[in-house]
């Protein structure tokens, strides 16, 4: 099985380093392929308006000067065309990517990216509290629950079209109540917040806030479930369309 990782954290991470580690006990045929610097909050952006360049660091690692998508297309089209990966995982990210965070997340779009391209494509992540910074989150949840994750995903059909989305919760390995497979939640967009703050110069900036996670009846979506304890797995899909609605706005411009 031949595995290609990369992530938006920037190739020298240490999410990536540990997804090595635990990548490496499924396959000896391991790619690293992943953003030369931090790219997170990139979301699915490519690049084309300058050059992408490609740096190698050693045998099957790379560093891209670009986006997560951009190091994704790398690996598919430049350095494997003709031996693509079977899997694609992205991560281990630093922080959580819950909710609507996967339609900024440059984690999820790298996966996103690898099931456009037909390809089995999974995005982790490592939600940490807030005295967590830097290279000081705590990855060990997911150092000991991913293992158990990635077992039974790589061993499930993969339907064409769609990606798993993973969250590990911000707790020791043993407090971790289990594995649970949940819809992609929604917070209160209503209640973002924008805090204001003044620089040395006295020159306003801003920091943007989440808002509160609705909860759900039976607790049914990843925020609840990284909220009680568990490991979240979301299955998400790339087609938008809203199969509702098509009825209705056909009928609107019949005739028209």
């Amino acid at each position: 099985m031949r595995i290609l990782l990369t992530n938006d954290d920037g190739v020298n991470a240490s999410g990536l380093k540990l997804l090595e580690e635990v990548a490496s006990a499924f396959t000896d045929d391991l790619w690293v392929v992943a953003p030369a610097e931090e790219q997170s909050g990139t979301g699915h952006s490519l690049t084309l308006t300058r050059p992408v360049r490609l740096r190698r660091l050693g045998e099957r690692r790379f560093a891209v000067a670009g986006t997560p998508t951009d190091a994704v297309l790398m690996a598919l089209f430049h350095l494997m065309p003709d031996e693509r990966p079977d899997v694609i995982i992205s991560g281990i990210n630093r922080g959580a990517n819950l909710a609507e965070d996967v339609t900024y997340s440059g984690t999820v779009s790298a996966a996103m990216e690898g099931a456009l391209a037909g390809v089995r494509s999974i995005a982790l992540s490592q939600v940490y509290a807030r005295e967590g910074m830097g290279d000081t989150v705590p990855f060990a949840a997911a150092a000991h629950w991913a293992p158990r994750v990635l077992e039974q995903l790589l061993q499930t059909p993969h339907e064409p079209g769609t990606l798993i989305n993973v969250n590990f919760p911000a707790l020791a390995p043993e407090e971790v109540k289990g594995i649970k497979v949940v819809r992609q939640g929604i917070r209160d967009y209503g209640r973002t917040r924008i805090v204001q703050r003044t620089d040395p110069r006295g020159y306003p900036y801003y920091w943007f806030g989440l808002g509160p996670s609705i909860e759900t009846p039976g607790h049914q979506t990843d925020l609840e479930a990284i909220a009680d304890g568990h490991v979240s797995v979301t299955p998400l899909h790339l087609d938008l369309t809203h199969d509702q609605s098509l009825q209705a706005l056909a009928d609107r411009f019949t005739n028209r």
